[in-house]
């Protein structure tokens, strides 16, 4: 990683930051998928565990946020940038309604997780879904599926390759945006394909069946159903990324920059002799500066 994606990092990638993301998102996995290995007659439903899957997504980001403090990563400022940008998407997503597919918060998690990197993102996913919820009063036992969708999708945008810039980088963030809307709406699908149509059609989930046969009829559910509500999503994030993305992307990574996430240069050593130690600090500032100009000159 250059020096300019370490320091537009809010939260970088530990080796326990990465393992409390693997866990959050096996969590999520086994949230939407456990309807395909249950037994027969076992009348489990979505609208008793879902408050079991919000505690847990809720639990998760926490989880996210207090380890990479743990580890030193993380200070106010990126915490800052994680509220700012929650309340942004939270702002959008009314005026986009969802009409047609047409969901403009995507453009946020996707973008800000692009700049921030894969912590911010997944962070960012769960809490802009979670606070435009509570504006618009979207609660129910649908928001932990959609949290944990949208933190896919801000975690992926942050695994994106970090040396891409210009127009290649905007082409695939959009492509990476369009795949990613699709996603989203089969990862719906299935949290409420198993519960929605009963037993009595030729697309309905049956249990106890084979895995492939039940994830052949949920696909010809996704086809029949809501493909092309999932179609205009992927359009919709990948035009906008194709016209805003290069000015937002570099307005984030100047912010980012400024706001220095992590040190450019280590601090002064204390045992080192006065005369140097004098010297050090205007040196250190010189420095610093030195490096915030190179980056935002690579933004």
């Amino acid at each position: 990683m250059s020096a300019t994606d370490a320091s537009t990092t809010a939260m970088p990638l530990t080796v326990r930051t990465g393992l409390v993301l693997a866990l959050a998102s096996l969590v999520g996995v086994v949230a939407f998928g456990w309807p395909l290995l249950i037994d027969p007659g076992s009348g489990l439903a979505h609208g008793t565990d879902a408050p079991l899957v919000l505690a847990a997504v809720l639990a998760a980001t926490v989880a996210v946020v207090f380890v990479a403090l743990g580890d030193g990563g993380v200070d106010v400022k990126a915490i800052a940038v994680l509220g700012l940008l929650s309340a942004l998407g939270s702002v959008l997503r009314p005026l986009s309604a969802g009409t047609a597919g047409i969901e403009l918060v995507f453009l946020v998690i996707v973008l800000g997780g692009r700049v921030f990197g894969p912590g911010l993102g997944f962070a960012l996913g769960s809490t802009t879904l979670f606070t435009s919820a509570l504006l618009t009063g979207g609660v129910g036992p649908w928001l932990p599926f959609q949290m944990i969708a949208a933190s896919w999708v801000g975690l992926g945008a942050g695994l994106l390759p970090r040396r891409l810039r210009g127009r290649r980088e905007v082409a695939v963030v959009a492509l990476y945006g369009a795949v990613a809307g699709l996603g989203y709406g089969l990862a719906m699908d299935m949290a409420w394909w198993p519960f929605q149509l009963g037993a009595g059609t030729s697309v309905s989930f049956v249990a106890g069946d084979a895995l492939l046969t039940n994830l052949h009829r949920f696909l010809l559910y996704g086809l029949s159903t809501s493909l092309g509500w999932d179609i205009g999503r992927a359009i919709t994030t990948a035009v906008g990324v194709g016209l805003i993305g290069r000015p937002v992307l570099a307005v984030l990574r100047r912010a980012a920059t400024r706001a220095a996430f992590s040190p450019a240069v280590p601090a002064p050593d204390m045992a080192q002799p006065d005369a140097t130690r004098s010297s050090a600090p205007g040196l250190g500032a010189s420095t610093r500066q030195h490096a915030v100009e190179s980056a935002e000159r690579n933004i």
